[in-house]
């Protein structure tokens, strides 16, 4: 009398075994950037400088949360050498990062981490599927201090330059001492805040993350828009200051430093929101599409 013993579909071992090394690898990712996270969301990123962290790490998890399939569909081709060698690196910078403080060291880690990982794990192609992923990590590590200050001062100039000769042009009483502007009653001065370059960085993210999303598939296309995206956040910037020079004229300083300052930034994103719609809109009628070609 013959007995049929039940067997269990072939690989469910590997499966299990991989299921079990990205459960590793998710756990250690957490325990190693979780405080990272934590510290930053309590401090910061609670700035007007560097808000713009959390959104990014948002981006992130919806980033990645959206390869997940893409990835766990490729099959495992793991290249070890240059997987750790990335990994490792990855985990130097980020101790470093964590003896000395340094939170460009410690957030600039990550893509290397992460990158390792896919590696070990899953090999080059998770590292292509996932690259624009692995670029975006870039916007959560804050500007180093000696590119502030170089890049703050002419953009202060700048800015202050362009805002008294549109405004006076139009009639307004205003004239400039430097970055110290007089309108009316009233005295502004152009802070770092106002030069723009943190909303430029921020802008920057914004803008590479709508073409992403929009998947143009033209070289010249993606190349003109991605050329335009630090003049329309300068053009965005310059518009947030007139209007908290135009606001502060008819509405007085407290409004001008009040509510309505933060709403300013509100201003920013929708005029670099609506540029881009409209640049890549008119691009896309002016340039042929590749991937389009076949419909």
């Amino acid at each position: 009398m013959s007995s049929v013993l039940p067997v269990s579909p072939l690989g469910g071992g590997k499966a299990e075994m991989g299921d079990r090394a990205w459960l590793l690898a998710g756990i250690g990712f957490a325990a190693m950037y979780l405080p990272v996270y934590w510290w930053a969301a309590n401090g910061i990123w609670q700035s007007e400088e560097q808000g713009h962290g959390a959104l990014i790490l948002a981006v992130m998890l919806w980033l990645f949360w959206g390869l997940r399939k893409a990835i766990d569909s490729l099959v495992a081709r793991p290249a070890p050498g240059a997987g750790w060698a990335l990994f490792g690196f990855g985990l130097f910078v980020y101790f470093v990062g964590q003896v000395f403080q340094i939170s460009i060291l410690l957030f600039g880690s990550q893509p290397f981490v992460v990158a390792g990982i896919l590696l070990l794990l899953k090999g080059p192609a998770a590292v292509r599927v996932a690259w624009f992923a692995l670029f975006y990590f870039i916007f959560m590590i804050p500007l180093p201090g000696i590119i502030v200050d170089a890049v703050t001062g002419p953009l202060k100039q700048w800015i202050s330059v362009i805002v008294v000769e549109l405004l006076y042009g139009i009639g307004y009483p205003i004239a400039r001492n430097g970055v110290v502007l007089s309108i009316g009653q009233y005295q502004m001065l152009v802070a770092d805040a106002c030069s723009g370059l943190h909303s430029m960085y921020s802008l920057s993210a914004l803008g590479t993350l709508f073409m992403y999303i929009m998947a143009r598939r033209s070289t010249l296309h993606n190349a003109i828009m991605l050329i335009s995206i630090l003049p329309i956040a300068f053009v965005a910037n310059l518009v947030r200051v007139i209007a908290l020079v135009l606001i502060t004229y008819h509405l007085g300083d407290e409004a001008g430093q009040g509510f309505l300052h933060g709403a300013a930034g509100i201003v920013l994103m929708l005029v670099a929101l609506v540029c881009l719609f409209a640049l890549d809109t008119l691009l896309g009628r002016l340039i042929a599409d590749p991937g389009r070609r076949e419909a």
